[in-house]
C-alpha cells in the first residue's frame, strides 16, 4: 500500500482498478481512525459535495485533526463557498487570465483544471496559479469579461461528474502528480516527518551546495525524517511536506516568500519565515531595529532622493559604502571615493527603490559570521577578504566571483563579545536560523547585517560541527512538529 488515500463516497466514483492507490470510503475514514495508526498518509478528498459539515467537509476536518496531509483543506472549502471568499485571488489569476489572451489564448467559457494541469496549453499558468491559490483535486473557472478581473466564478468540481475524455485527463493528472512524490521506506528508521528542501537549480549561488542537502538527507534519514528537494514549481505540492527549509536565496518579490506564506498558512515549520523575510532582506529596518536595541553598528544614514551627499563624506568619512536595502551576497554595493562617484552610484540605485543606505568604511582583513539557530549559537566563521578586494567575494563579469579564504572554529573558541553580541542581534528577529555578519575593529564589534538565509555547506560552516550541524537544524523542525501534534492530540 502507499501512502496515498483516495476517499470517495461511493465506489462507482473512483475504482480501485482506475488507480495504483488505496481507494477508500469517506465514511470509513472517517469512523475507523485505527486504519492509519502510525501513519501519516497523504490524503485526496474526492468527496461530491465540499460544503460545511457535509461528509466531506468532515473528512478533511478530521484529517487536520489527525495530523494527516489531505487536499483540499477545510481552509480551502470554506474559501470557495463563496466568491466574497476568494475575492482576494482574483486581481492576480486575472492579470494571469490577460496575459494569456494577449498571447493567443483562445477564448473559452469555462476551464477545468486538474491537480494544476489543463486541456489547453495556452492557460497552463492561470492553472497552475489557481492550484497554487486553492489545493482541490479538480477546479471549474468561469469567464466572464464583464466580472471584475475576467473571472465569473471558480468551483470545485466533484469527480463523480466527470464524464469520458474529462473523466480520463483526471485520472491521468492524479497519476502525473502522486507519481513519484512519495518513496519507498529505505530509512532504517521510520520516516516520521516529510521535510521539503526548497533549491532553484538555476541559482549560481545558492545558500548550500548539492553534495551539503545531501548530506544533510542522509543524516534526517537517520532521524525518521524523509527529505525531498522541491523548487519553485512545486509550490501546490507543498502542503504534501510537514516542514519547509528553503535553499535558495529568499526575496519578498520571488517564489521563496510565496513558499514561506503558504508554509505558514498550512501551519508547516518553515526556515525561512516571511517575518524574517521581510526583516532581514531590508537593511533599513535593520538599521532601525539595532540602533534601537543599542547594538553597535557603522554610523549609517538612510539617503532619499532629496539627501544632499556633498555632506555624507563630512559625516561618515571617505569612502562611502552606498547598499541597496534589499541587496545580498555583497551584491548591489557601490565604494565611493568622490562626489562624483556617490552620485553616479546613488542615481542607479534610486531607478529601483526609494531609500538607500550610506555607510561608514570600516575596512578589516575578514568578517565574522556567526550562526544562530533557536536564540542558540550554531557556528563560527571567518571570512577573508577575496585577494586585492574590499569585500569577501569579488564579482567579475559574466557572473565570475572569487573569495577569500575561510577559517571556521568552534564557537567557544570565538571572541566572546563577537558570539554574545550576534545572539542578541537575532534575537530581534525570530527563533530561526540566521547568520549574522560582524567585524572587530579597534573601537569594538560591529554588526554589518543579520542574514536570514545563511550559507550552510559541511565543508565550510559544518567544518567543526559536521553532521550536528545538520542535526540540530533537524531538531529544530521535528521540536516543532511534535508540539504541534500534541496540541492537535
Amino acid at each position: 500500500m502507499t501512502d496515498w488515500v483516495v476517499l470517495v463516497e461511493s465506489a462507482s466514483d473512483i475504482s480501485q482498478a482506475e488507480t495504483p492507490h488505496k481507494v477508500l470510503r469517506i465514511s470509513d475514514y472517517i469512523s475507523k481512525p485505527a486504519l492509519f495508526t502510525g501513519r501519516r498518509p497523504y490524503i485526496l478528498n474526492l468527496a461530491r459535495s465540499y460544503s460545511y459539515q457535509s461528509e466531506g467537509y468532515y473528512a478533511s476536518l478530521l484529517a487536520e485533526a489527525r495530523g494527516h496531509r489531505i487536499s483540499p483543506s477545510v481552509q480551502t472549502m470554506v474559501e470557495l463557498s463563496k466568491k466574497t471568499l476568494y475575492n482576494h485571488a482574483l486581481p492576480d489569476l486575472g492579470e494571469t487570465l490577460q496575459e494569456a489572451l494577449a498571447k493567443g489564448a483562445p477564448k473559452v467559457e469555462t476551464l477545468f483544471v486538474a491537480f494544476s494541469r489543463t486541456e489547453l496549453p495556452a492557460y497552463e499558468r492561470l492553472a497552475r496559479e489557481a492550484m497554487d491559490w486553492f489545493r482541490t483535486p479538480a477546479l471549474e473557472i468561469e469567464f466572464d469579461e464583464e466580472a471584475p478581473h475576467g473571472i465569473g466564478r471558480i468551483r470545485a468540481v466533484p469527480p463523480h461528474k466527470l464524464k469520458d475524455q474529462r473523466r480520463q485527463f483526471f485520472l491521468d493528472s492524479m497519476e502525473a502528480y502522486t507519481k513519484g512524490r512519495v518513496k519507498n521506506e529505505k530509512t532504517r528508521t521510520p520516516a516520521k516527518w516529510a521535510l521539503a528542501v526548497l533549491v532553484d537549480p538555476n541559482e549560481k549561488t545558492a545558500p548550500s551546495k548539492p553534495a551539503s542537502l545531501k548530506r544533510l538527507a542522509d543524516v534526517a534519514e537517520k532521524m525518521g525524517v524523509e527529505v525531498e528537494l522541491i523548487d519553485p514549481t512545486d509550490l501546490p505540492s507543498l502542503a504534501e511536506f510537514d516542514a519547509l527549509f528553503i535553499r535558495a536565496t529568499t526575496s519578498i518579490d520571488n517564489f521563496t516568500y510565496r513558499f514561506a506564506r503558504r508554509a505558514e498558512q498550512e501551519g508547516m515549520p518553515v526556515i525561512d519565515d516571511t517575518h524574517s523575510m521581510i526583516r532581514c532582506t531590508n537593511k533599513v529596518y535593520l538599521k532601525e531595529i539595532l540602533e534601537k536595541a543599542g547594538l553597535p553598528i557603522p554610523r549609517t544614514e538612510i539617503v532619499d532622493e532629496k539627501t544632499d551627499l556633498s555632506g555624507l563624506f563630512d559625516r561618515l568619512g571617505s569612502p562611502v559604502i552606498l547598499k541597496t536595502p534589499d541587496g545580498s551576497f555583497g551584491i548591489n554595493m557601490v565604494k565611493a571615493q568622490s562626489l562624483d562617484e556617490l552620485k553616479t552610484g546613488a542615481k542607479k540605485m534610486f531607478e529601483d527603490t526609494a531609500l538607500i543606505i550610506a555607510q561608514e568604511f570600516r575596512p578589516t582583513k575578514f568578517d565574522w559570521r556567526i550562526g544562530v539557530l533557536n536564540g542558540e549559537p550554531l557556528y563560527a566563521c571567518q571570512y577573508r577578504m577575496a585577494r586585492g578586494h574590499w569585500q569577501t567575494v569579488k564579482y567579475g563579469e559574466g557572473g565570475k566571483s572569487t573569495e577569500g579564504g575561510f577559517t571556521t572554529m568552534p564557537v567557544e573558541d570565538a571572541p566572546p563579545e563577537v558570539v554574545n553580541v550576534a545572539v542578541r542581534a537575532a534575537s530581534l528577529i525570530g527563533d530561526g536560523l540566521y547568520g549574522v555578519d560582524l567585524k572587530e575593529t579597534e573601537e569594538g564589534v560591529i554588526i554589518i547585517e543579520i542574514n536570514d538565509n545563511p550559507s550552510i555547506d559541511h565543508d565550510v560552516e559544518g567544518a567543526v560541527l559536521k553532521d550536528e550541524i545538520w542535526r540540530r537544524i533537524i531538531s529544530w523542525f521535528s521540536t516543532r512538529l511534535e508540539r504541534r501534534m500534541g496540541r492537535a492530540g
